[in-house]
């Protein structure tokens, strides 16, 4: 379940709630699930995943990136890992925990674990989500925004582009007013 919280303090778990507060940024939240394949459940609960076996969900749940394809011209997608044992992960973490843009399209399917985006809203605020698994994030271009991991560290994530490059942080110096506490 989903937790929006603003820098006042409030809490958000309602999608409606939170598509009403994010809708001037234009961040689209949804439910997608899994499915109930045990062996896909399986490998979802190891913290290392092979290339074959990152093949095997991905190619489960390969109906979502064909809607993509054909809504949106998406081209590639792939699943990235993360857990505290990921050689560098506060290396790889940093790129992207501080406010930036893309160029395109921010779009994620977190299937196990949990991540935060932070947005700077269009009034100068800012606001962080919670995402957690069978959620469906689309972070639209040129959003101001971050991430993190929460401090269980770790997140499976299928990650969809429309261009072979991936996305490029373009770094903003806003700095962020606050981090959303720790979820354990």
């Amino acid at each position: 379940m989903a937790i929006l919280r603003l820098e006042d303090g409030t809490n958000y778990t309602k999608l409606e709630d939170i598509a009403r507060e994010l809708a001037p940024l234009n961040v689209q939240l949804n439910y997608w699930t899994i499915g109930e394949e045990t062996q896909i459940r399986q490998l979802l609960r190891q913290e290392i995943l092979t290339e074959a076996e990152k093949e095997q969900v991905l190619a489960s749940l390969d109906h979502y990136f064909e809607q993509l394809q054909q809504t949106a011209d998406y081209q590639s997608r792939d699943l990235i890992v993360l857990h505290p044992n990921t050689p560098n992960l506060d290396t790889l973490l940093s790129k992207f925990n501080r406010c930036h843009t893309h160029a395109d399209d921010e779009v994620r399917y977190i299937i196990d674990g949990e991540g935060i985006f932070g947005f700077v809203r269009p009034d100068g605020s800012q606001v962080e989500l919670t995402i957690q698994p069978e959620e469906y994030i689309n972070v639209p271009a040129g959003t101001e925004h971050w991430f993190y991991l929460t401090d269980r560290r770790r997140v499976k994530a299928v990650r969809y582009f429309t261009t072979t490059e991936g996305w490029v942080p373009e770094y903003t110096n806003t700095e962020i007013n606050f981090r959303s506490p720790a979820v354990v």
